[in-house]
């Protein structure tokens, strides 16, 4: 495999196989375990680490199959970790989507709204990473008539128990409405950044992430995410 930038040695080589978008960490030590990695010719096991001129390869293994979707996820359904009573996607979609398909992010039980499901696993860090600061979009609705003072306050970075959000885009929509783009996800941020700025948020809809929109995709329902949509999607997360 040829070094790509960025990449600091000695490496380990679970890690060093994920840089080079050839599975995930997890990934790599399951086909380590399967005898499938050679460093210089050298079987590899679990916790070897690569050098800069040593020669990786990866012999005999099927290169797995990834698939992207963009997912409308209904109010009332949670994302992870359904508790006893409460729906997930998991249940929404059962096995439709393959045993390993999983939602990227979250969006909490009373929001609404697009969510990414894939079986890549490298996808996850790279998202949802605030370092990384991919834009995901909002329209909110408020229960007061917003603020000559609220778009200004909002892009500007609000205070949530102590932490200052980052700069964010937000468009007035209408009197009790309004959209925000954010480049991090702190919990329930749009929610306690309103609540912060004297008002409540009755409606949130996530309607993009990055360059993959909700378009007109009905409550509950799936859409392939794939071609030129797809390519930049996987181009701008570096894969």
């Amino acid at each position: 495999m040829n070094r790509t930038p960025g990449e600091k040695f000695p490496m380990r080589i679970n890690q060093y196989l994920a840089h080079h978008n050839h599975a995930t960490r997890r990934g790599a030590d399951d086909l380590i375990v399967r005898k499938k990695v050679f460093i210089n010719g050298r079987l590899a096991v679990l916790g070897d680490k690569v050098h800069m001129n040593d020669v990786v390869e990866v012999r005999g293994a099927t290169p797995k199959q990834y698939v992207y979707f963009a997912y409308n996820k209904p109010k009332g359904v949670v994302t992870h970790s359904a508790e006893e009573g409460q729906e997930d996607i998991a249940d929404h979609i059962g096995h439709t989507l393959g045993n390993d398909v999983f939602p990227v992010g979250r969006l909490d039980r009373d929001s609404y709204g697009l969510i990414i499901l894939t079986n890549d696993g490298r996808v996850t860090d790279r998202l949802l990473n605030p370092l990384r600061a991919h834009d995901k979009e909002y329209a909110v609705k408020v229960r007061e008539k917003l603020r000559d003072s609220f778009k200004k306050h909002m892009e500007a970075g609000v205070d949530i128990d102590g932490y200052l959000t980052k700069p964010a885009k937000v468009r007035v929509t209408g009197d009790y409405a309004f959209s925000i783009t954010l480049t991090e996800g702190k919990k329930h941020q749009i929610r306690r950044m309103v609540v912060a700025l004297h008002n409540e948020t009755v409606d949130l809809k996530r309607v993009r992430v990055m360059n993959i929109e909700l378009g007109n995709l009905k409550s509950g329902q799936h859409r392939l995410i794939e071609g030129e949509e797809l390519a930049e999607f996987l181009k701008n997360l570096g894969l």
